[in-house]
């Protein structure tokens, strides 16, 4: 199901910059009982990509209006928003005037089986490198090629995340995640000031753990950091938090305060609905 501009087609122009050159910005957010969820704070992290692109924000009002209306039928599913700079001549030059193009699309909820968050997860260490760009660092854009090389390398179905490094070999994210570990009872994340998404349950974590006066340092985190975690986790706006419970050849127990962010993260959820 698909909202383009307000109305009920799927079909974008080819001169739209975000077909040309993957030029824009998107979110994708858990909708449960006909509620987009944590939707205020995806909108405060799209005008802050459009601000970093130079791209005009569609009116808030207007988004929330369209995504509670193709969401409002549906029990669980996922939404995702793309807002694209709009059609332009060829040529990387803007339009002097940037029309820009808002497409919704709404799917369903994928499959994941419960144990992926109860028992964890199986991960690996991906060879793709995540580039340095403090300009586009913890926006999403559009341009995930990096990503999308990552999640190629393996096709082993028990392998449900890679995690990816910068060329500075410091672990930085998942390819579709944000990065926890858990060590000495303190809790720590990649900064995301060079590269990395800053995603929306990343931040809701790091405000639990505020609430619950859990020490937590956002600081570099190395291959050999992440082994030696007491626990690991992974999370996102879909799967919420995924402990991993074996990363390559290293086993990892599900702690206690992962279960306690789960068990947060899932009580701010309903208070959404």
């Amino acid at each position: 199901m698909f909202l383009l501009n307000g109305e009920h087609r799927h079909c974008v122009d080819v001169s739209d910059r975000g077909f040309q050159y993957g030029d824009g910005l998107f979110e994708t957010i858990e909708v449960l009982q006909g509620k987009p969820l944590f939707f205020d704070r995806h909108l405060t992290r799209l005008a802050e990509g459009c601000r970093r692109l130079r791209i005009p924000m569609p009116d808030a009002v207007l988004l929330e209006t369209e995504a509670r209306q193709l969401c409002e039928s549906s029990e669980r599913a996922v939404l995702k928003l793309i807002v694209t700079r709009g059609s332009g001549g060829r040529g990387y030059r803007q339009p002097e005037q940037v029309i820009p193009t808002r497409l919704f699309s709404l799917h369903p909820y994928p499959d994941y089986p419960l144990q992926l968050q109860t028992d964890g997860i199986a991960a690996r260490f991906c060879e793709q490198r995540l580039s340095l760009n403090p300009s586009l660092a913890g926006i999403k854009h559009m341009n995930r090629l990096e990503q999308i090389l990552a999640r190629a390398e393996w096709q082993d179905d028990s392998i449900q995340e890679g995690l990816m490094l910068d060329t500075q070999d410091q672990v930085v994210e998942g390819t579709m995640s944000n990065l926890f570990i858990v060590k000495s009872g303190s809790l720590y994340t990649p900064p995301l000031g060079q590269c990395g998404v800053a995603g929306i349950v990343r931040q809701l974590i790091m405000a639990f753990a505020q609430c619950s006066k859990l020490p937590l340092f956002e600081q570099a985190i190395d291959q050999t950091a992440v082994l030696q975690a007491d626990e690991l986790f992974v999370s996102n706006s879909v799967i919420g938090i995924w402990p991993i419970k074996r990363l390559e050849a290293q086993v990892f127990s599900v702690g206690a305060i992962t279960r306690h962010l789960q068990d947060l993260l899932n009580a701010a959820r309903m208070a959404e609905v």
